[in-house]
């Protein structure tokens, strides 16, 4: 299969004095590879990039200012990422579609982080699955799916198992979209995935086991399958 992987950075870089989880899950996606899929990765902000924000608003910085300063992060991370594949990553992070054109020809593995404000880089993730036509968005998060409401706020949250694009629109729309605090999927990326149909899974991604299991199949209780 075509896969496209959204490594939040959350998962990757949860704070700025952890230690970043880089090569753990650089050795996942080359187990991904090696069953004969072909991988392509987004990699998000996380604490370095809330951190940069912060400082950004600080100083008086618009909302698209401070997007701008999420996705240069981003594209720091994604290269780090790229540096860990080894020899499968592309040697350079694309940061618009021309770019992302020429990546493709490598044939290695593309590593992406953001592209422009006011775009998340989930829909960076769906920007990148369209483009390779994959069969398959995996994106990671810190819960294990799509929730009825915030599960770390409400302890009565159920997670879904199975929803429509539209639905989850509808559940998600209420949460604000600032810099660096996209929800799970932004309405960016829901367009892009009910125009091409790309079937997609909300994953827990602190378990890089769970990547492994989601190039398989949704397997019972692992995270949540988003209809086009």
């Amino acid at each position: 299969m075509r896969i496209t992987i959204k490594l939040s950075g959350h998962v990757l870089f949860p704070t700025m004095d952890a230690q970043p989880r880089v090569s753990e899950y650089a050795k996942t996606i080359r187990g991904v590879v090696s069953k004969g899929h072909e991988v392509h990765i987004v990699v998000g902000g996380g604490a370095p990039a809330r951190y940069y924000i912060q400082m950004a608003r600080q100083q008086g910085a618009d909302e698209s200012t401070c997007d701008f300063v999420g996705i240069q992060v981003a594209n720091l991370n994604a290269k780090i990422f790229s540096i860990a594949l080894g020899e499968l990553g592309c040697p350079s992070v694309p940061t618009n579609y021309e770019e992302l054109e020429k990546a493709k020809s490598t044939g290695k593995i593309i590593v992406m982080g953001g592209l422009q404000p006011g775009q998340s880089t989930n829909a960076v993730a769906c920007v990148l699955a369209e483009s390779t036509k994959s069969d398959l968005l995996i994106n990671t998060t810190t819960v294990d799916g799509v929730y009825t409401s915030d599960p770390r706020k409400d302890p009565n949250a159920k997670r879904i198992s199975k929803v429509a694009a539209a639905e989850l629109g509808k559940i998600l729309e209420s949460l604000g979209t600032k810099a660096g605090e996209y929800a799970l999927l932004d309405p960016v990326a829901l367009k892009i995935i009910q125009r091409s149909g790309i079937t997609t899974k909300i994953i827990d991604g602190t378990d890089p086991n769970n990547i492994l299991a989601a190039c398989n199949g949704l397997e019972e209780g692992i995270g949540t399958l988003i209809i086009p």
